[in-house]
């Protein structure tokens, strides 16, 4: 079997088109906020080839705003990583609850699909599986799928990410693109509250931030993300089995 063959094959397959139709409607929100990201990185000062290497291997908007003004202004680079790491410690939670579903594939691939890992491909895929398969074709069949939703995530956030790279010469922030953007982002993060543990988390982290708005470099947001998980995870603990 030829290479373009077993590719047409892949996507050609029932779960890569339920994977598509899944992460399609998602995709307006990701896109206002990738043509936003562009712009604003496109506007900051920084090279086009900078910020076009930024986009492509940081993949995360979030982080790439709140570390764009630390690396104009000269801040020590343990500051800027240290605020990524804030902003992306979602992901760690993400990535600790599929990584049992990951485990029968090899590093490389499992490195692939921990790049392709966005907020809403997990909320998607979680919604999909809610046990981790066994048999072999179940396996390959949410392969299939979680490559549908990374394809997706990842096609129309570099699409309009670079559309706005290009079009910030012609389109300024003045315009209220970055209000446009969090209200995008916004948007998102509501289609997270799935549940009131979440709701609970995510009340708790916007008034930790805003209470905190007045400390340097932007700690405000790592204070709102530890309350937010320390208070969840004392929450779920006490109402676990062992605990009741």
């Amino acid at each position: 079997m030829t290479p373009l063959h077993a590719l047409l094959q892949w996507v050609r397959h029932p779960l890569f088109i339920a994977g598509v139709r899944d992460m399609l409607p998602a995709s307006p929100g990701i896109g206002a906020w990738g043509i936003t990201t562009g712009v604003a990185l496109a506007n900051s000062g920084m090279s086009l080839v900078e910020v076009s290497a930024m986009t492509l291997m940081v993949f995360a908007g979030s982080s790439q705003l709140a570390a764009m003004p630390l690396i104009i202004s000269g801040a020590p680079l343990w500051v800027i990583w240290l605020t990524a790491l804030c902003v992306n410690l979602r992901f760690a939670v993400f990535s600790a609850h599929v990584r049992p579903f990951f485990m029968p594939f090899k590093l490389p691939k499992r490195i692939t699909y921990a790049y392709l890992l966005t907020d809403l491909s997990y909320v998607v895929f979680i919604k999909k599986y809610k046990t981790v398969p066994t048999a072999a074709a179940d396996i390959r069949g949410m392969d299939i799928y979680w490559s549908a939703l990374g394809f997706v995530n990842w096609a129309t956030w570099m699409t309009t990410s670079f559309i706005g790279i290009a079009l910030a010469s012609v389109i300024p922030l003045s315009w209220g693109l970055s209000f446009a953007g969090i209200l995008a982002l916004m948007g998102i993060s509501c289609s997270l509250v799935t549940t009131r543990l979440r709701a609970v988390a995510a009340i708790l982290a916007g008034a930790a931030a805003v209470a905190t708005y007045a400390l340097p470099m932007k700690l405000n947001i790592l204070v709102g993300v530890s309350a937010a998980v320390l208070i969840s995870l004392l929450l779920d603990r006490s109402r676990s089995p062992a605990h009741v």
